[in-house]
């Protein structure tokens, strides 16, 4: 779980890998576009307003101002003493690392903790175990709402919300989390210093069973995830695709969870091919679908990792500055 400490180093390495897997995303929609012709892409593209741009950001920033007082949620439940500001600007400058292989490089946000409270890795662990916790189990239940209340289903997609759920439940909870990494040490026998780790960090998990704890959690997390699934709504109804409400936010939140299961750096790839083809089955032509895919990524993935890159410098200054005010002192 070691993180370069190294200033720059983590944010150069993942610049270049930021801007591998956007080119690949801008060759992979660039192609499908040439295939059903450019001139209905680049009309698609030139139909969105900047009123309209500027609503589907706020709604992304929504997604992330509730997601963001989550985190503060939970960071002072465990007891860790840091400031509203001081968690937002680690949770919203954790983005920057938002398309590395695994979203390891969020575990920058623990090296933050680590310089300015002292807390270990094993120690905040917890906070980002809840923290995605959180996420995949109001998206699944989002997804399942949205799956009841559409006409017709998507196939695969209970499979993914029982595989979200079943994560989430096992993130949050402690004895089962504690099992699970015996269980691994012991069918591999390998990695003991790291499982010992995952031990103790699920011991901590107990700080956020309480009810009120995470029935406000999870109310900020399905609001937060609800305002993308909208924003993808309004997109593809100022295109002129006819998807109905819940349909729409189905397609979103399937793709968004389908492209994090592939592994892919931000999910790049999976998650653009996966909406690409939920709206072909819902008679969204592809000159439609390639450039609504494209600007429903750009306002969140990529709008996400632009503000992280912009916090970035910020958090990490700042981090370093209260380490060392500690050492002086």
């Amino acid at each position: 779980m070691a993180i370069p400490t190294g200033a720059g180093a983590a944010p150069r390495h993942d610049r270049w890998v930021m801007a591998g897997v956007f080119a690949l995303m801008l060759a992979g929609l660039a192609s499908l576009a040439v295939a059903t012709g450019w001139a209905e892409t680049l009309h698609a593209l030139t139909t969105l307003g900047l009123a309209q741009a500027a609503l589907l950001l706020a709604l992304s920033l929504v997604n992330y101002g509730l997601r963001g007082l989550r985190w503060h949620l939970f960071a002072a439940r465990l007891g860790l003493g840091t400031g509203l500001g001081q968690n937002l600007r680690h949770f919203i400058g954790g983005f920057a690392m938002s398309a590395t292989p695994g979203r390891v490089g969020e575990l920058v946000r623990m090296r933050w903790i680590r310089r300015e409270t002292g807390w270990s890795f094993e120690r905040s662990a917890p906070l980002v175990l809840a923290d995605r916790g959180s996420d995949l189990a109001a998206m699944a239940l989002i997804l399942a709402l949205a799956l009841a209340l559409s006409a017709g289903g998507i196939a695969g997609a209970l499979p993914v919300v029982a595989l979200a759920l079943a994560t989430a439940w096992l993130a949050t909870h402690p004895a089962l989390l504690r099992a699970t990494a015996g269980l691994a040490y012991r069918a591999t026998g390998r990695f003991p210093r790291l499982f010992v780790r995952l031990r103790r960090a699920a011991r901590s998990l107990a700080a956020f069973r309480g009810g009120w704890t995470m029935g406000v959690a999870t109310l900020l997390g399905l609001a937060g995830w609800f305002a993308e699934a909208y924003a993808f709504h309004l997109l593809l109804a100022w295109l002129g695709a006819g998807v109905e409400l819940w349909k729409a936010v189905a397609i979103f939140l399937f793709a968004t969870m389908a492209g994090g299961l592939t592994g892919a750096p931000g999910g790049v790839g999976g998650a653009e091919a996966a909406m690409i083809a939920l709206l072909g089955l819902e008679g969204v032509p592809l000159a439609t679908a390639i450039p609504a895919t494209l600007i429903i990524r750009l306002t969140t993935l990529w709008f996400a990792i632009a503000l992280g890159l912009l916090v970035f410098p910020l958090a990490e200054r700042l981090s370093k500055e209260v380490r060392h005010a500690d050492k002086a002192a």
